[in-house]
């Protein structure tokens, strides 16, 4: 891994890339997606997460979906229990939900030309052609909603969506070519990373955005450049087991550009067992990551920080 961070920082000097490093990096995080178990009623919510002392939040953009959006002043509540807290709003960008307020029912039998098969692992997700036009109008119409609710940022998740089109049989084909766009199915979710960001830092220049996963596109140098820090899911740890040594030496090799350019990496681990837990807490420390142990179904807090 060392001779991939020289060489990162190797060819910054060469090009001239510049690197935007990170002003306040975050030393703790939450990540709650279903916030009305966190707390019955938003109010409530709001207390709990104003005085939880992490620097940064992630929230879905709704306490309550799709029903109950976060009211406005309650995130500026959220925001002020720190000082320097960024509150960022998690945003689906490669599977459509149809619990959301954009789905609507008629999809299931005269479906859109950008939707696919249901997600196998989790119920009411759905595969997109995420590089189409008229998916991309939906999400970016949710970014204006969060940017005016005022949220510091957006929580990119399914980013590494491309896989799903990369995959053949068992086997993977990297960089594989979109023949819909005649570039890599890559190159289609940098583009797409790129036009959220670009849609968020229109309301808001300061605007946070963070992909979750899909490391792989750190190799590209706009993504490097457009993102402030990315979101990684059982990097050490995979359930209470340990992680594959393979795999979390992979993907830390992928994390090299970030950490080359200063930017945090939020590591998010299920672990139940205290063991596994310190464990992946360990070894997140000596990486130079943000860990929090917190649980799958993100109703909690969960434990970040020291």
């Amino acid at each position: 891994m060392k001779w991939l961070l020289v060489s990162i920082l190797c060819l910054q000097w060469l090009t001239g890339v510049e690197f935007a490093f990170a002003d306040s990096p975050p030393a703790s995080f939450a990540y709650v997606l279903q916030a009305d178990s966190l707390a019955q009623s938003q109010a409530d919510a709001v207390k709990k997460l104003a005085t939880c002392e992490r620097d940064w939040i992630v929230l879905d953009a709704n306490f309550s979906s799709p029903a109950e959006p976060w009211a406005a002043n309650n995130i500026s509540a959220i925001r002020a229990g720190k000082s320097g807290r960024k509150v960022i709003a998690y945003l689906s960008i490669g599977e459509a939900e149809n619990y959301r307020a954009y789905w609507q029912n008629s999809w299931r039998t005269n479906a859109p030309a950008f939707l696919l098969a249901e997600n196998p692992e989790w119920k009411g997700n759905f595969r997109v052609k995420y590089w189409r036009a008229d998916w991309q109008k939906i999400i970016l119409a949710d970014v204006d909603k969060i940017m005016a609710a005022g949220f510091d940022g957006v929580y990119l998740d399914i980013v590494d969506g491309f896989e799903t089109f990369e995959q053949d049989g068992k086997n993977f084909i990297d960089d594989r070519v979109n023949p819909e766009t005649k570039q890599t199915y890559r190159r289609d979710m940098v583009d797409w990373v790129k036009a959220v960001a670009a849609r968020a830092r229109a309301k808001n220049p300061a605007a946070l955005v963070i992909p979750q996963n899909g490391t792989q596109l750190l190799a590209h140098s706009d993504f490097l450049g457009v993102v402030d820090a990315v979101g990684v899911e059982d990097l050490f740890t995979n359930g209470d087991k340990l992680q594959k040594s393979a795999d979390t030496n992979y993907r830390l090799e992928t994390l090299a550009p970030l950490i080359a350019a200063r930017k945090p990496v939020l590591d998010i681990e299920y672990a139940k067992r205290k063991e596994r837990q310190t464990q992946a807490r360990e070894q997140a420390v000596q990486h130079g990551l943000i860990c929090l142990v917190t649980d799958r179904q993100l109703k909690s807090l969960g434990e970040s920080g020291k």
